[in-house]
């Protein structure tokens, strides 16, 4: 073995770092996945440094005589793997150079990992000379060659008819034209900085996902597969993704390093990978590093897109981002059904954000939507307009903000200032799955069901796992794809009482009354009201599906009454379903006048496309509340 090789038992080339000891290459700190022979060969190869190394010596060294196999086939499929794992390629060799029919050469630069000083390889001419006419013919075919290779040069460099893009695009297959960041891992010591690994996942999917030419699935998808044990072809077949980022975060005082590699995801083929060390107040930019790097990753493999151009962020206050990472972290569990106490902790780390640092814009945006969700005052909600607006005086490239205001308009009932909103965050960040389901609703509302449909469509490819079709289906009176898609999503999430509560609906629809019942008493159940659900099963069992209804609308009521609930669109529908006509509107008035309410207002999107509404269209208070409502009836 050579010295490089032998002294350690560890080289380096490039980024990469074999490990003879432990048969192991990893690039930036990540391994390679390669298989025993492939390695060999590259140990082999490695020991001989700049040296042709012949094929019968590999056939020597890896296959001995008294193996039986096809060796020409094994040394060729055993050198593709190899060249993989590292990014080489035949045509273009950066590692490992083809002599035909003799052998292999490594003229990579090497070093011992140790040692500053490198191994140049040298590539020397071969001294014999050649005869003379020889050498004439060879002068004159070199001249043509040169000017070849300058017309080429030159076609390559204008671009002529798009050459120099075809050749890139082709030599850097596989092509990534959608992709998934999984969670970050916590390298830190302290478990309990799983907040912050998980912000920076958070942040890295952002950037991402203004990169307008690239797919990038949401985060309520991406973050299920924390510490997962699926393979990667596995969790790319389930996201239908090309591409998948992984990467660790350590942080130890006041200083932060992100790993971060990007893998074809149907093959598992490494693509590139890096590490980056900060500051802990530029850790944004930092992520934001990260994330144009790999953008421009992928745009090696697609057409190159003017507004990937990631903008770099200012340094935040350490404590403005540690109480903005917590926060985000509360109102996370908030939306995993961890209740109303986390929503409140959220809402006092924003402030805590923003008292550090006043103008940290997206302190403001997670104090809107805390303020939004909360609506425990009449304030609630002038506080969270004032916050989103603030926000995006600050920074008006902010997508997330532009949706948050929108949906602030829809609580207002100000549907075309809504509707240009979701646009203008859309125009920024066209992967952002809630922005395209909301305004797919609103679109429905005003009647342009085709584009309606569409945005539907495309949240729910970009969040896989989560459900954002239910309501367009409801709206055009899918009812059978509703009971099918929500079933799937059932069987892989069967304690999601959201779930439940859409396949009653669906099954409601299509007068499947039993069906429906049971899937309303598990929906009320999973929300711990144990107690509604049993009054409304013993309703369905005496007084059928009228007499259910009946029995659910005066629990409602009484819900209502106790502040555990306010739905006055859900009581309206129970109430139309037993023919109560008066009692449905006056909860729609209900709902009127709790305009600009959160989820109260913007439920009011709904109501001229609502089925279980449709007993009220006749009735010429229901035109007039679409009206002042401003939705065509």
């Amino acid at each position: 073995m050579s010295e490089v090789a032998s002294a350690h038992g560890v080289v380096h080339f490039d980024a990469f770092e074999v490990d003879f000891r432990k048969g192991e290459v990893r690039k930036c700190g990540f391994r390679i996945r390669l298989q025993a022979q492939p390695f060999h060969i590259l140990q082999v190869l490695l020991e001989h440094p700049g040296e042709l190394v012949s094929r019968e010596e590999l056939h020597r060294q890896i296959w001995p005589a008294d193996t039986f196999v096809d060796f020409e086939k094994g040394l060729n499929n055993a050198i593709r793997k190899l060249r993989d794992a590292l990014g080489d390629s035949a045509e273009q060799s950066r590692f490992i150079e083809t002599q035909a029919r003799r052998g292999y050469r490594f003229i990579g630069l090497v070093t011992e990992i140790n040692t500053a000083e490198p191994t140049q390889v040298v590539n020397l001419p071969d001294e014999r000379e050649a005869p003379a006419h020889s050498r004439l013919f060879n002068g004159d075919l070199a001249k043509g060659a040169v000017l070849f290779l300058g017309l080429v040069a030159i076609l390559f460099g204008l671009d002529v008819g798009g050459l120099r893009q075809r050749l890139l695009v082709k030599a850097s297959s596989p092509v990534i034209h959608s992709l998934a960041v999984l969670p970050l891992a916590n390298l830190s010591n302290d478990s309990n900085q799983e907040y912050f690994s998980d912000g920076m996942t958070d942040a890295l999917i952002t950037d991402l996902a203004q990169v307008g030419s690239l797919k990038v699935i949401s985060r309520t998808s991406s973050m299920q597969y924390k510490q997962t044990k699926k393979s990667l072809p596995e969790i790319a077949r389930e996201l239908s993704v090309d591409g998948i980022v992984e990467g660790t975060v350590q942080r130890s005082g006041d200083h932060v390093r992100i790993t971060a590699q990007l893998i074809h995801g149907p093959s598992d083929k490494h693509l590139w990978a890096n590490s980056y060390e900060r500051e802990v107040s530029d850790v944004f930019m930092l992520e934001r590093e990260v994330a144009g790097d790999i953008a421009r990753q992928v745009q090696a493999r697609l057409a190159t897109d003017k507004r990937s151009q990631l903008v770099q962020p200012r340094p935040v206050n350490p404590a403005a981002l540690e109480a903005y990472l917590q926060g985000n972290s509360h109102m996370h569990k908030f939306s995993r059904g961890f209740g109303d106490e986390e929503l409140k902790r959220a809402n006092v780390y924003f402030k805590q954000t923003i008292d550090a640092q006043p103008d940290f814009a997206p302190g403001y945006i997670g104090m809107s939507k805390a303020h939004r969700t909360m609506q425990s005052s009449s304030e609630d909600m002038e506080i969270a307009k004032k916050a989103a607006e603030r926000a995006l005086a600050l920074d008006p490239n902010l997508a997330d903000a532009w949706t948050t205001l929108a949906d602030i308009q829809c609580d207002f009932w100000d549907w075309p200032e809504a509707e240009r909103d979701y646009r203008r965050a859309l125009n920024l960040n066209p992967n952002d799955a809630i922005a395209h389901e909301h305004l797919g609703w609103l679109l429905d509302a005003l009647g342009r069901l085709d584009e309606g449909w569409k945005e539907a469509q495309i949240a729910q490819q970009l969040d896989p796992h989560e459900e954002h079709l239910e309501a367009a289906l409801d709206n055009r009176r899918e009812y059978d794809e509703i009971i099918r898609h929500i079933s799937t999503m059932l069987e892989a999430d069967p304690d999601n009482a959201v779930l439940h509560h859409q396949l009653y609906e669906g099954y409601a629809g299509k007068g499947m009354h039993k069906e429906a019942v049971q899937e309303l008493e598990h929906c009320l159940v999973l929300f711990g009201f144990q107690q509604t659900a049993a009054k409304v099963g013993r309703a369905f069992a005496v007084s059928g599906y009228k007499g259910a209804m009946h029995e659910w609308a005066k629990q409602l009521e009484y819900l209502h009454a106790t502040n555990q609930m306010f739905v006055p669109v859900n009581l309206a529908s129970a109430y139309a379903v037993t023919g109560d006509k008066d009692r449905a509107f006056y909860w729609l008035e209900q709902a009127y006048k709790r305009r600009g309410y959160g989820s109260v207002g913007l439920s009011m999107v709904f109501v001229n496309r609502d089925p279980s509404l449709e007993p009220l269209h006749s009735d010429p208070r229901y035109k007039d509340l679409c009206r002042r409502v401003g939705l065509p009836p």
